[in-house]
């Protein structure tokens, strides 16, 4: 018969929960590396902007126009930057437990969908604003409403750093309307290239 001494039985306790941790950890990278990778393909990612400059950049735009910066703060990894009815406002991006959704209320947080990344979270409520068939969640209300009732925030037009390049909204166009890439009758290169952004945004 073999007896562990409870000094061993915590030291491989304590061992397993950092391996958990580190586990974990190296999960969040992982996820963390490929929302930035998509990210960065999207054109509409601006990296580290102010509240004040997206505001600057979204004075002159139609209701729904919207950039995704990073978040000025700490908690948060991201923000969503959009034109609404009322003038700019933003929404802040969560991530935990390798999801992104929207931060919220704290009563309306668990009613939230989670994404796997960043561009799937903004390519859903796209698709939402864009058909109208579908009142944008409480989450995409603005979180102080002007004194005469809540203003709707839609998400229908980015806001490009830079003009897309004819292939990168060729790329867009063709996932819009093809379920399986892998089956047109394309090159293998240009396949590669389209499975590399498979979004619609």
């Amino acid at each position: 018969m073999t007896c562990q001494s409870s000094e061993t039985t915590q030291t491989t306790e304590r061992d397993r929960g950092a391996s958990d941790a580190s586990r974990a950890v190296e999960a969040d990278e992982s996820c963390i590396t490929s929302a930035m990778k998509d990210l960065r393909n999207t054109g509409w990612y601006w990296g580290s902007l102010t509240a004040n400059e997206a505001k600057e950049i979204l004075q002159d735009t139609s209701e729904g126009t919207f950039l995704l910066r990073d978040s000025s703060q700490r908690d948060y990894l991201f923000t969503i930057s959009a034109m609404t009815s009322a003038g700019p406002t933003n929404l802040r991006i969560e991530y935990k437990h390798g999801k992104f959704k929207l931060d919220s209320v704290v009563l309306l947080k668990p009613k939230l969908k989670q994404f796997d990344s960043v561009v799937h979270l903004v390519e859903h409520y796209v698709q939402l604003s864009r058909t109208g068939s579908h009142k944008a969640p409480p989450a995409l209300q603005p979180r102080t409403p002007p004194p005469n009732g809540t203003v709707q925030l839609l998400l229908t037009t980015p806001v490009y750093t830079a003009t897309p390049t004819l292939q990168h909204l060729c790329r867009i166009t063709i996932n819009r309307v093809a379920r399986q890439i892998q089956d047109l009758p394309l090159p293998s290169r240009l396949k590669d290239y389209l499975t590399e952004y498979t979004y619609h945004v």
